[in-house]
């Protein structure tokens, strides 16, 4: 039976998920479809879902408004499916913030058993690729940070799966995957590939 991957399509590097997801299918062999989901409806329908990098206060109040966050919640707590955050999408799926994420009043899904720090690299012009060593891969992943936030707590059921500087940049919890940088933006898709074993 094909799977369904939905792409939170509100804001942010939308296209460059959808590209890698596709390209990770096809490589695989499998049959499948990416969606993109702007509206509530949809989210249930979805073997697995990705929320992209881009600005986590319009992506969170944007998804709050169309009642896509509370679909996410159900289809993580109750149906188990997996769910890829990157960047801005990390961010997202924290159960606590920074001050920053307190006095914006970003909205938090609270998937994950972590808290998060936004821009914990600096800003914009501090961007920066890396080889990254992971626990999850036998080889270094070529990891690009844009704006990057960090998890600086970790509940008993989260792993962590990658750091710099002593900072967590890459966590699981169960089906719930969270990574500070951009996998997309790369033409290594072994990240993606994970993500899909887990569906």
């Amino acid at each position: 039976m094909p799977v369904k991957i939905g792409v939170i399509a509100i804001q942010g590097n939308v296209a460059e998920h959808v590209s890698a997801l596709e390209k990770a299918l096809a490589e695989r062999g499998e049959r499948g479809e990416v969606v993109l989901i702007k509206h509530q409806g949809f989210v249930a329908d979805c073997d697995a879902l990705a929320i992209p990098g881009g600005e986590s206060t319009t992506i969170g109040r944007l998804m709050q408004r169309e009642g896509i966050g509370e679909e996410i919640v159900t289809a993580v707590e109750v149906h188990d499916i997996p769910i890829l955050g990157t960047c801005a999408g990390l961010v997202l799926l924290a159960t606590t913030g920074d001050a920053g994420i307190a006095r914006t009043g970003q909205p938090l899904l609270g998937v994950m058993d972590i808290t998060v720090k936004r821009n914990a690299f600096g800003r914009q012009r501090e961007s920066f690729e890396i080889l990254l060593s992971m626990s999850i891969l036998e080889e270094p992943f070529p990891a690009v940070f844009i704006r990057a936030p960090a998890i600086t707590r970790t509940g008993e059921d989260v792993t962590v799966l990658a750091t710099v500087e002593g900072q967590i940049v890459a966590a699981q919890q169960g089906k719930v995957l969270a990574l500070a940088f951009h996998p997309e933006l790369t033409e290594d898709r072994r990240l993606h590939h994970y993500f899909l074993d887990l569906v």
